[in-house]
């Protein structure tokens, strides 16, 4: 089996898929022969689903969902039992941030980032769970963590214990979910090209010192030891691998792509 035939016949859900790291490890998958079901609360996911279809030759279907809400994500899940009667491999992406000094950060910026970050991936996991466990033989959930699950940031309370809490998620379910042979890990992006970060690097950079834009990050990327920050293609590669059959010993590990930003 050549490597862009490791996913075919199978069924890849990615949330926060509208755009960035999301859309890339959808478009990965795709690449690699699995149908894909790109789910964003934007609904021109449904026109990048279109794209990737287009560009791979292999089903993609776009889905609007808004994942803290449990009915939204029930119509996801059986809009993919409908579309393809199946479900191997889950992947929790859809993430969000603010940045705030404590003072200025308000409940529902808190609560905001953690129905998405947290919430969202129980939600779309125990909906989810049903259909992978009746449908199919090697069963996957990938949940986006975060360097910040690693070490909490200056002005991201909130945003670290939400992505501390994917990893208590990502073990719990590990534990729960092996015996129907379902493996649950978490993944820990570091710096990655994304709108994401050019908010981080505009609003961290303005409170911790005024920097130019670009220049904070510049700094940060300096300091990692492989040098660069890192891209879509570097998350997908490692995701790609947890999905596979040869992964299927790993279970509730949290594993970092980071170029060695952090090393536990």
């Amino acid at each position: 089996m050549t490597s862009t035939q490791r996913m075919t016949n199978k069924v890849v859900a990615v949330t926060g898929a509208g755009r960035g790291i999301g859309l890339g490890i959808a478009e990965r998958f795709a690449g690699e022969g699995a149908a894909v079901v790109l789910v964003d609360r934007d609904d021109s996911v449904r026109e990048a689903a279109a794209e990737v279809a287009a560009k791979s030759g292999v089903q993609a279907l776009g889905v609007v969902c808004d994942v803290t809400q449990e009915s939204d994500v029930t119509a996801f899940i059986e809009a993919v039992q409908t579309g393809f009667r199946r479900l191997d491999v889950l992947i929790n992406n859809a993430g969000t941030i603010t940045i705030s000094p404590l003072d200025d950060l308000t409940l529902d910026a808190w609560n905001s980032v953690l129905a998405v970050n947290t919430t969202g991936a129980f939600l779309c996991a125990k909906a989810a769970a049903p259909l992978i466990r009746r449908t199919s033989r090697n069963g996957r959930i990938l949940n986006a963590a975060s360097g910040q699950a690693r070490q909490g940031f200056i002005y991201t309370p909130h945003y670290a214990a939400s992505k501390f809490g994917v990893i208590g998620l990502t073990q719990s379910l590990a534990k729960e979910l092996a015996k129907d042979g379902i493996t649950v890990n978490a993944y820990c992006p570091g710096i990655v090209g994304s709108d994401m970060w050019a908010y981080n690097d505009r609003e961290w950079g303005r409170l911790l010192g005024d920097y130019a834009p670009g220049e904070l990050m510049a700094k940060w990327v300096a300091d990692i030891p492989l040098g660069r920050a890192g891209t879509n293609d570097d998350v997908a590669n490692l995701l790609l691998f947890l999905a596979s059959d040869e992964a299927g010993y790993i279970t509730g590990q949290a594993i970092n792509v980071d170029g060695g930003m952090f090393m536990n």
